[in-house]
């Protein structure tokens, strides 16, 4: 479909989602927040994307949710255009559809890794949208805000989730609690992005990554990512660890493990293919 307030682009296996309202600072309006919706959805379902990156045009990555919609939404919806074409009928994503609520869930439950290329400063709602990627690289030039407070507003968007299991309970409360700006040296520190690189290298490094990724068996990868954040929510490592037996139950019967295990025994490379 054609997307007008972002881009989506692929290179090979990954795909690139392109937030595309510099103007605007890249703000999230009833548009984006459902072309962003739409574009994740696509790309979980392209069988041939095993990575996806996610950025932004210009100055900003993102400033947030465009105020101007609580102010005036008719002029928002008009200016906006129709957006009913976005959604299609067949939708599986009920919760915050349509929103960068879902645009959050469906990162997040989709077996193919997310990696956030932050280009500038990204604020409350577009905060929470990069911290649901499972992989945020940053640029020298981002800074982070959970700006929420000072808006009269509560973190939302998954946020108050998100935040605390990235940076600790502590941080995420002063973040939450103050809205204060950090820069990108303090969001390395603190865990909340995985490294910063300077700023004309930031899409070759996501670029990079995300080629590795795609490099290894999708199944593998997808049934890893779906472990890891089943055990954030484990209390018990007896459980986690029967649920691994699991995942190697099914991965240990796929074409691509014999492929792994032939390519090592050849010593070549593998060539995988999900199956």
């Amino acid at each position: 479909m054609a997307y007008k307030a972002l881009k989506l682009e692929r290179e090979g296996a990954i795909a690139i989602i392109t937030l595309n309202r510099p103007d605007a600072g890249n703000s999230f309006d009833f548009r984006l927040m459902e072309e962003v919706d739409a574009a994740v959805r696509e790309v979980a379902a392209d069988k041939k994307i095993r990575a996806l990156i996610l950025t932004g045009t210009g100055k900003y990555f993102s400033t947030g949710i465009d105020l101007g919609m609580f102010t005036n939404a008719q002029a928002m919806v008009d200016k906006a255009g129709p957006v009913d074409e976005i959604i299609t009928p067949d939708d599986d994503q009920t919760y915050g559809k349509g929103t960068v609520v879902a645009a959050v869930i469906r990162m997040r439950n989709m077996g193919k890794p997310a990696i956030a290329a932050i280009n500038g400063p990204t604020v409350g709602a577009g905060l929470s949208l990069i911290l649901g990627c499972d992989i945020r690289i940053a640029s020298e030039k981002a800074r982070f805000s959970m700006i929420f407070v000072k808006r009269g507003i509560a973190a939302d968007t998954g946020g108050s989730f998100t935040l605390p299991r990235a940076v600790g309970l502590a941080k995420a409360c002063e973040m939450i609690f103050t809205g204060d700006m950090i820069d990108a040296a303090e969001a390395e520190r603190i865990g909340l992005v995985n490294k910063v690189v300077p700023h004309d290298e930031l899409m070759k490094a996501a670029k990079e990554l995300a080629a590795r990724i795609a490099k290894n068996p999708p199944l593998a990868v997808a049934m890893a990512k779906a472990d890891i954040y089943k055990a954030m929510a484990e209390k018990d490592i007896i459980k986690q660890m029967k649920r691994e037996e699991k995942t190697q139950e099914v991965l240990i019967n796929t074409e691509d493990f014999m492929e792994a295990a032939t390519a090592f025994l050849e010593k070549r490379e593998p060539v995988f293919k999900g199956k």
